[in-house]
C-alpha cells in the first residue's frame, strides 16, 4: 500500500516586508487584498499545526498543488524552499506551481529554480512539465498551469504543447500498469470554467484524460474540499480538491478551513483500489479531526 498526502494553497505567512518599488506591477492588488483580507484569514500556526499532523500520518510521498507564496516575492521563494524542507526531503515531496507562484513575469522560474528537486522528476523530452515521479507502482504526473495574469485575474493555462507531452506520459505509465495521479493547481471542471479565474485549456487538458486515462486527478486554487469527475476512457476519473492548507480557522467567504487528504492506494489483484481520507479543521473547535473517509477508485 501507498499512502499519498495531498496539501494546497499554503499562502506562507506572514508576508515578508515588501519594498515600494516591489509593487510596481500587479502586486499592489494583491498587496492591498493582503492588508485588508487575507492578513486576517491566513494563519501561519494552523499551517504549522495540520503539517505536524500530517508528517504523523508517516505518508510515503506528499504532493503540494501550488500557490506556496503570496506576491512572488524574493523573499518568499526562499521561505517556500524552507518551507518545503520541513514536509521532507525531495525524494518524498514534489509541487505543481499555482498562479500565486507566477505572479508576475521571471518569478515562477526563480522559484522552481530555488525549489531545484522539489518541482523536478522524469520527463518525456527537455521541458520541465509535466515531470513524473514514480512511488512503487504509483505513478504521480505533475503539470503546470501557472502563469502570469493581469490584475484581478488568476487564471492558468494549458496549452497544446503540454497536452502532448502529457498524453505520452499517461499512455506509457498506463502501458506500465501505474496508478495515474495527475496533479495541476485549476480544476480542470466545467463546473470551474471561467476565463477571470479558471483553466484555460481544460477542455483540452480534459480530451487527453478521455483518450488516455488516468487514475485521479488531484488540485487546489478553489480553497475548498470538493470531489468531481470527468470522463475517461474505461469510466469516470476522479477529481479532487483540498482545502487550503493556510487558511484560518475562521474563514469566511464560503472558503473551508485548512485541510488536507490522505490517499490510501493499493492493488488488489488485477484492480486498484483507493481510499481517501479528508484531515483538518472544524469552524468549531480548535482540534484537527478526521472529517471524512470515503473509497473513490
Amino acid at each position: 500500500m501507498i499512502t499519498l498526502a495531498h496539501l494546497s494553497d499554503v499562502h506562507l505567512a506572514p508576508l515578508p516586508p515588501v519594498r515600494p518599488r516591489e509593487l510596481l506591477s500587479k502586486r499592489i492588488t494583491g498587496y492591498l487584498n493582503w492588508k485588508i483580507k487575507r492578513e486576517k484569514t491566513l494563519d501561519g500556526d494552523g499551517l504549522t499545526r495540520l503539517v505536524r499532523h500530517m508528517r504523523d500520518q508517516n505518508p510515503d510521498f506528499t504532493v503540494v498543488t501550488g500557490d506556496l507564496m503570496n506576491l512572488a516575492l524574493d523573499a518568499e521563494i526562499n521561505t517556500a524552499h524552507n518551507w518545503l524542507e520541513t514536509l521532507g526531503e525531495p525524494a518524498t515531496v514534489c509541487i505543481t506551481p499555482g498562479n500565486h507562484d507566477a505572479y508576475i513575469p521571471g518569478q515562477l522560474e526563480k522559484a522552481l529554480d530555488r525549489w531545484d528537486g522539489y518541482a523536478t522528476g522524469e520527463t518525456v523530452d527537455a521541458e520541465a512539465f509535466p515531470f513524473i515521479r514514480r512511488v512503487g507502482e504509483v505513478a504521480i504526473v505533475s503539470c503546470s498551469s501557472a502563469i502570469p495574469t493581469a490584475p484581478w485575474f488568476s487564471s492558468g493555462r494549458f496549452d497544446q504543447a503540454q497536452a502532448e507531452r502529457l498524453a505520452r506520459s499517461l499512455k506509457l505509465l498506463g502501458d506500465g500498469g501505474y496508478f495515474r495521479v495527475v496533479l495541476i493547481h485549476h480544476p480542470p471542471n466545467q463546473e470551474y470554467a471561467n476565463p477571470r479565474l479558471g483553466l484555460h485549456g481544460a477542455r483540452l487538458f480534459r480530451s487527453v484524460l478521455a483518450e488516455h486515462g488516468a487514475e485521479m486527478i488531484l488540485h487546489g486554487h478553489t480553497h475548498q474540499s470538493t470531489v468531481f469527475a470527468i470522463p475517461g476512457p474505461k469510466g469516470d476519473i476522479p477529481v479532487v480538491g483540498v482545502a487550503a492548507a493556510g487558511a484560518a480557522q475562521n474563514e469566511q467567504g464560503g472558503h473551508d478551513p485548512a485541510r488536507y487528504n490522505l490517499f490510501s492506494i493499493q492493488r488488489l489483484g488485477s484492480a486498484w483500489q483507493c481510499t481517501m481520507r479528508e484531515f483538518g479543521f472544524q469552524r468549531l473547535g480548535t482540534d484537527i479531526v478526521l472529517r471524512l473517509s470515503v473509497r473513490i477508485y
